[in-house]
C-alpha cells in the first residue's frame, strides 16, 4: 500500500515553542502523513519520541487546517522480517511495514538502474 501524499505546515504552538526555547529554536516546517493512502481518519506524522514517557510519541495529526498534537502509544505490532509498526496504536489501515513511500521506491529504482552493482542481494557469508 503506498503512503498517503498529504502534506501539511507544523506552526509550533506558542507554549511548544516556549518550552523549547533553551533546547532548540522551534520553527514551522512541513509535515507528511505516514499513514497509508485511502485512510478515512486524520492525516498524522511522528514528531518524537516521548523519551521519559517509554511508549509513547508526539504525532501532529490533522484533517484540512485544523492541527493539534497529541501524545499516543505506539502500535504493539511487529513482524519478524521488519520489526514493530512503527505507526500508533489504534491507527487505520495498514501497519508501517505495508507502507511504502511512493517517492523513495523511484529513487531506489532509478538509483538500482544507474548503479546495479550498489544493490546486489548479499550472500548468506555476508549476514
Amino acid at each position: 500500500m503506498n503512503q498517503c501524499t498529504a502534506v501539511a505546515l507544523l506552526e509550533p504552538p506558542p507554549h511548544v515553542v516556549a518550552l523549547f526555547a533553551s533546547v532548540r529554536r522551534m520553527e514551522p516546517g512541513y509535515v507528511l502523513c505516514e499513514l497509508g493512502e485511502g485512510h478515512e481518519d486524520d492525516h498524522a506524522a511522528m514528531l518524537w519520541d516521548e523519551g521519559g514517557r517509554p511508549g509513547r510519541a508526539v504525532w501532529a495529526r490533522w484533517a484540512g487546517r485544523s492541527m493539534r498534537l497529541a501524545s499516543l502509544d505506539w502500535c504493539g505490532a511487529s513482524e519478524p522480517t521488519y520489526g514493530a509498526c512503527g505507526l500508533f496504536a489504534g491507527h487505520p489501515l495498514a501497519h508501517g511495514w505495508e507502507v511504502t513511500d511512493p517517492t523513495q521506491e523511484a529513487i531506489a529504482r532509478e538509483a538500482a538502474r544507474e548503479r546495479p552493482s550498489l544493490f546486489t542481494e548479499p550472500t548468506e557469508e555476508e549476514d
